[in-house]
């Protein structure tokens, strides 16, 4: 019997040099889709999925994520006092629970595989979620993406990780799975190698920044080995830890938005608002009149 995911991480230690000036004092992950920050929509995706307990791995200057996920007294008091409830009820729906939330340091920026590391007091000896930040996702009828690979744990244990699928000649950019046994939605993951050469891929479905990981990838990420760019890379602690335990991939089912880089982030707002019934037509009309003068 699997144990029940509970617990996620977020790493969100990056500085977000490919949005300054604007992230000079504002963490990229407070940056807004619509009318909440990136970061907000993903932890909503993990409270979708399930998740009990978020984890925040940050750094320097990141103050800011943690006041957003605490009461605002004045604030709330204000908008009671001017009788917007709808608002005051948005942002109490949003606040995790009391004590359900953890802040960890990563005080050296040494790679995502570190930073997950950074996390292992409190995640204990369990399985947990690893979602990163940048990528915000939409799901159609099997929920967003965490949903979808916390169901296929649950059929299969182990560990998950949710892919999609790239044109063969992007797949040098991005961590790239190998396919064994097809199930359709999952299949059975049989090698992982970060940013292959052109023309070398095992496949052209990429690791897209959801996991699920057992409690065993910690003492191997703790050998702080060095892989792509200097860092400590978490491909390269999964594949270490593939050589015990079975990893399973998960076509997601939706649309994701990488929201650390412009093209993308402009995408999801875009995205976001079309699906808001309040803004939709609004949009679409101010789209049209642009495009217009094109």
């Amino acid at each position: 019997m699997t144990k029940r995911i509970r617990k996620a991480v977020f790493p969100v230690a990056g500085l977000g040099t490919r949005f300054l000036p604007a992230t000079k004092s504002i963490p990229k992950e407070m940056l807004t889709v619509v009318d909440r920050p990136v970061l907000q929509h993903v932890v909503e995706e993990a409270r979708e999925a399930g998740i009990e307990h978020f984890i925040f791995v940050t750094g320097r200057n990141k103050a800011v994520i943690e006041d957003h996920f605490d009461i605002a007294y004045e604030l709330d008091d204000t908008l009671k006092k001017r009788g917007k409830l709808k608002e005051l009820q948005a942002l109490t729906a949003d606040l995790p629970a009391a004590g359900a939330a953890s802040f960890t340091r990563q005080q050296v920026p040494l790679g995502l595989g570190h930073a997950v590391w950074c996390a292992r007091e409190i995640v204990g000896d369990e399985p947990f979620a690893v979602l990163l930040p940048d990528m915000v996702t939409m799901g159609w009828a099997q929920g967003r993406c965490l949903a979808q690979c916390v169901a296929a744990y649950e059929k299969h244990g182990g560990n998950i990780i949710a892919v999609e699928e790239v044109p063969p000649e992007e797949t040098h950019q991005y961590g790239v799975v190998s396919i064994g046994k097809d199930f359709g939605h999952t299949f059975e993951i049989t090698g992982m190698v970060e940013k292959p050469p052109h023309g070398t891929a095992p496949s052209n479905l990429i690791i897209s920044g959801r996991y699920v990981l057992g409690p065993e990838i910690f003492p191997i990420l703790e050998k702080r080995e060095k892989g792509a760019g200097g860092e400590i890379q978490l491909t390269d602690g999964m594949k270490a830890l593939a050589r015990s335990q079975a990893f399973h991939g998960v076509r997601f089912d939706g649309k994701t938005y990488d929201c650390g880089a412009k093209l993308g982030f402009l995408a999801a707002n875009v995205a976001f608002a079309l699906a808001d019934p309040e803004l939709a037509h609004l949009l679409k009309t101010e789209l049209k009149k642009i495009l217009g003068t094109l």
